[in-house]
C-alpha cells in the first residue's frame, strides 16, 4: 500500500516557427532538434515500457504549437531529410575514424543512434508523432494536457480578458479537435498566473493546472497542507505546486544530475570543432557552423580539456542517478506521511520537456531506469497524474494563488523588464482592436471572416511568451524582435483592410499559407 503519490510532468512546447518561404532555415532546428534528442526517444522508452507491462502514469504538455507543427507535412518532409542528413554524416563519421579505437567507437555509436531515430521516424511511426502521443494516452500511459495557445504569459495580458479567453478557449478546442477528448489539465505558459484566470479554464472543463510553489505556499487562506497537496480555486479548478526538492536534484546544472562529469557535453559538437570543408555539407548554407548532435566529449569538469565520452558508463550513472532519485523520494514520502492529516502527500516533478534528451541527453535513460524502479523496486508511493490524484482525493481546500510565475525571481520580470516591455503597448492595442473586431462583426461573410480569423492567428502568434523571453536573455534577439513586429504589422494590416472594406485575397491568401495554424479558429471568441 503506497504512502503517497510522485506526478512526473514534461511540458513539451517550442514557439511556431514555420518558413516555407526558405529551403533552409535555421530557427527551424529549434524542432529538429527536439525531435532526434527528445520526442523520439521519449516516444521510443514509452513504448518499450507498455510493450513490456511495466506500468506507468507520466504527465505531458503538448502545446497547440508544438502539436501544429509536429502535424505539418512541410516540416515533417523538411525533418526527414534532416534525419537522412544525420545518417549520412554518421557513415562518414565511421569511415573517418576507422582507425581510432575510442572516436571509432562513437561514431559507430552516433551512425547506430541516428539510423535508429530515422527507421522509427518512419516506419514505426509513420511521420505521426502526435498520433503515437495519443495512443499512449488512450492506452491509460500518459496523460496529455494542453497549455495556452501560443504560450501567451497570461499575467501580462490580464487587463483584455477578450485575449485571456482567446488563448485559452482555442488551445482547449484545438485539444479537442486533436485528442477526441476535453483537455483534463492545462499548463499555464511559464506557470504564469494570475487570480481570476480559473474562470476560464472552469469554462473549458479543464480540472487542474500548475503554479511553482509559492504560487501554492502563499495562497489565501493559507494552505493546510503546503505544497504537497492541491487547492481549489473558487472556480473549482485545482491548482497543484512545483515540489522544489525533486526538481532541484534534477534541473541544478550545479548540484543536479546532469551537470555530473560523465555526462555528455552539450557544448562540444563537431560542427564546430572539425574542419569547415568536411562538416559544410551539415550546417547552414551559409557556411556558418551549427550543432550537428555529434558530440564526442564527457563534462568531465570545469575545464577546457573534455575527456571522450563514454555512452555506456553515461547509461550505468543514469541507472544510478536514478535509484538515487527513487531513494529520496521514498524519503521524502516517509517524512511527509505523518504529517498530511490522512491525506496522501503528492509530490508533483515538473520539467522542461527538452531537458530529457536536448540539454540532459541521458535524460530518457534515467526517465526509463526511475519508471522501472518504482514498479519493482519500491512500494512506497506510486506514479500518477493530477487526474488520477484528484480522483482518489476529490475534497480539498479552497484557497486563492496569488499572481506568480515559475521565471527567475518567480513573478513576471523575465517577460516584462527594460529589454521587452516595449511589446506590450503594441500587444494591447491589438488585443483591444480584435475585440472590437469581433464584436462588430458578429457574422461576416466568407472573406472577412477570414481575415477576421488570420487577425487572430497573427494577435495570438505576437503575444507568444518565447520572443519576449528570449530579448530578455539575450539569445536569437534579432529574430524575436523581428517576428513580434510581423506579427503585429501584419495584424494592424489586416485589421485596417477590414475596416475599410478592403481586403487584399492575394496577400491574405500568401499569410494564410505560411502561418497556417489553428485552421478551425474562429475569431469570435474575442467577442468581449
Amino acid at each position: 500500500m503506497s504512502i503517497g503519490s510522485l506526478a512526473i510532468v514534461l511540458h513539451a512546447h517550442l514557439p511556431f516557427v514555420r518558413h516555407p518561404e526558405y529551403e533552409d532555415f535555421l530557427e527551424e532546428d529549434w524542432l529538429y532538434e527536439a525531435i532526434s534528442e527528445t520526442y523520439l526517444p521519449l516516444l521510443l522508452v514509452f513504448d518499450r515500457l507498455a510493450e513490456e507491462n511495466v506500468p506507468f502514469r507520466v504527465t505531458m504538455t503538448l502545446t497547440p504549437t508544438l502539436v501544429t507543427m509536429l502535424r505539418d507535412e512541410l516540416l515533417m518532409e523538411r525533418y526527414a531529410r534532416r534525419l537522412d542528413q544525420l545518417c549520412e554524416l554518421g557513415a562518414r563519421e565511421v569511415h573517418r575514424t576507422r582507425n581510432d579505437p575510442v572516436f571509432g567507437r562513437l561514431a559507430h555509436f552516433y551512425r547506430d543512434h541516428f539510423e535508429s531515430l530515422r527507421s522509427a521516424f518512419r516506419e514505426r511511426y509513420k511521420r505521426d508523432l502526435v498520433g503515437a502521443f495519443r495512443r499512449l494516452q488512450d492506452a491509460g500511459h500518459l496523460e496529455i494536457i494542453t497549455c495556452n495557445a501560443t504560450h501567451g504569459f497570461l499575467p501580462l495580458m490580464q487587463q483584455t480578458p477578450e485575449a485571456v479567453r482567446a488563448q485559452i478557449s482555442v488551445a482547449a478546442n484545438h485539444y479537442r479537435l486533436t485528442f477526441g477528448r476535453d483537455a483534463p489539465g492545462i499548463w499555464l505558459a511559464e506557470c504564469g498566473y494570475f487570480p481570476g484566470v480559473e474562470k476560464y479554464l472552469a469554462a473549458e472543463r479543464i480540472r487542474y493546472f500548475f503554479v511553482d510553489t509559492h504560487g501554492v505556499m502563499d495562497a489565501t487562506p493559507r494552505p493546510l497542507h503546503g505544497p504537497f497537496a492541491p487547492i481549489y480555486t473558487e472556480a473549482g479548478v485545482a491548482a497543484y505546486a512545483r515540489d522544489p526538492e525533486s526538481s532541484q536534484q534534477v534541473w541544478s546544472s550545479e548540484h543536479g544530475y546532469p551537470g555530473d562529469p560523465v555526462y555528455r557535453e552539450f557544448y562540444r559538437d563537431i560542427g564546430w570543432d572539425l574542419d569547415l570543408d568536411y562538416v559544410r555539407p551539415f550546417i547552414q548554407p551559409t557556411g556558418d557552423r551549427k550543432n550537428t548532435g555529434f558530440k564526442y566529449y564527457r563534462i568531465t569538469g570545469k575545464t577546457q580539456d573534455k575527456q571522450p565520452y563514454d555512452p555506456d558508463v553515461a547509461r550505468e550513472r543514469a541507472a544510478t542517478h536514478a535509484g538515487n532519485f527513487l531513494f529520496n523520494r521514498e524519503k521524502q514520502f516517509e517524512w511527509l506521511a505523518g504529517k498530511m492529516g490522512g491525506r496522501k502527500p503528492v509530490v508533483v516533478a515538473p520539467y522542461d520537456a527538452e531537458l530529457y534528451g536536448h540539454w540532459w541527453f541521458e535524460g530518457p535513460w534515467f526517465l526509463d531506469a526511475l519508471i522501472r524502479k518504482v514498479a519493482f523496486d519500491q512500494k512506497t508511493f506510486r506514479l500518477v497524474t493530477a487526474s488520477d490524484d484528484l480522483a482518489e482525493n476529490p475534497e480539498n481546500q479552497v484557497a486563492t494563488p496569488p499572481l506568480s510565475s515559475w521565471g527567475a525571481g518567480g513573478y513576471a520580470n523575465m517577460w516584462l523588464d527594460g529589454s521587452n516591455d516595449w511589446i506590450y503597448r503594441h500587444l494591447h492595442h491589438c488585443a483591444r482592436q480584435m475585440a472590437a473586431l469581433a464584436k462588430d462583426h458578429p457574422d461576416a461573410p466568407t472573406l472577412q471572416r477570414r481575415a477576421l480569423n488570420q487577425a487572430a492567428r497573427e494577435l495570438l502568434l505576437a503575444q507568444s511568451s518565447d520572443w519576449a523571453f528570449i530579448m530578455k536573455t539575450g539569445t536569437m534577439v534579432d529574430y524575436a524582435v523581428r517576428r513580434t513586429k510581423e506579427h503585429i504589422l501584419r495584424f494592424q494590416r489586416l485589421h485596417d483592410q477590414i475596416r475599410d472594406g478592403n481586403i487584399d485575397e492575394g496577400w491574405l491568401s500568401h499569410i494564410e499559407g505560411k502561418n497556417n495554424l489553428f485552421p478551425e479558429i474562429d475569431y469570435r471568441v474575442y467577442r468581449p
